[in-house]
């Protein structure tokens, strides 16, 4: 088979509607409905269930057992053509499960590219997941979380609805998400606190060391204040010596910006 070519294994179920891009792999026993679209040289494995209006970018690879596009767990739900959209070159892993939209939002859940989900993983309805972010085996979002890019998210973390995590964030394993998290910090714990900046993440990424020890500098100022972090942010004062810092001014303006609040500091 040429790298144009596309594969349907004998025993797959591809509906005559659904549009495959070239290079497209479909393995045994998997199941494409019939408004699939999946991009170019995407590898679809054995036992693999893509369904609803489904869009996926090139090169994402579905391993065994995965269910993506499945109708919401959500009683508002009534056959509405809402919406999966995936972006290019993703994994995921055994028994990946992902729904689509619901009308409560946009009608659209959402991944972007460059993106790792681990096995066990779920991601619920009207989730919004930007690039390069790590889902960890049995990571749990609930409805209308929204995940900041180059994310990581370790196992077994559960995360409630319409929680915020912000880029660049890692939260610890086994960790309970109730509060929103600003953008390169860490958090874990179950319900999650502040730990820190994921200054390792903030190195990774190639950001200049004054940057982040400012950041950092910023980070246990307002951990030290009296004041809570949306109070702390509001005060012109406090914020006079910051207010050069592009990452500084990030997780500021998340701050403000959050409906239900930011996770506490680690007492």
């Amino acid at each position: 088979m040429s790298n144009h070519e596309v594969f349907i294994h004998p025993t797959a179920i591809v509906d005559s509607q659904a549009k495959l891009g070239i290079g497209v792999s479909i393995g045994p026993y998997s199941i494409i409905g019939a408004e699939v679209e999946l991009g170019d040289h995407c590898k679809v494995h054995s036992h693999v269930v893509l369904d609803g209006k489904l869009i996926v970018g090139h090169d994402n690879s579905f391993f065994q057992f995965a269910s993506i596009g499945a109708p919401p767990q959500d009683h508002s739900y009534k056959n509405d053509p809402t919406r999966t959209i995936i972006g290019d070159n993703n994994i995921f892993r055994e028994y990946v499960s992902i729904h689509r939209g619901t009308l409560k939002q946009e009608g659209k859940t959402v991944l972007g590219s460059n993106c790792m989900v681990m096995a066990h993983a779920h991601l619920g309805h009207d989730v919004v997941v930007e690039d390069r972010v790590i889902l960890v085996n049995s990571v749990n979002l609930a409805g209308h979380v929204k995940i900041g890019e180059k994310s990581i998210i370790s196992g077994a973390t559960n995360i409630s609805q319409f929680i915020t995590i912000g880029r660049g964030s890692f939260i610890g394993g086994l960790s309970g998400v109730d509060r929103d998290i600003p953008p390169y910090c860490t958090a874990l714990g179950n319900h999650v606190r502040l730990k820190g900046i994921n200054i390792v993440g903030l190195r990774r990424q190639g950001i200049e060391k004054p940057l982040i020890s400012e950041l950092v500098d910023f980070y246990r100022t307002m951990e030290s204040s009296a004041l809570s972090p949306r109070a702390f942010v509001e005060n012109k004062q406090l914020m006079e010596d910051f207010q050069d810092n592009i990452l500084v001014k990030e997780l500021v303006q998340f701050i403000s910006k959050s409906e239900i609040g930011v996770a506490p500091f680690i007492s």
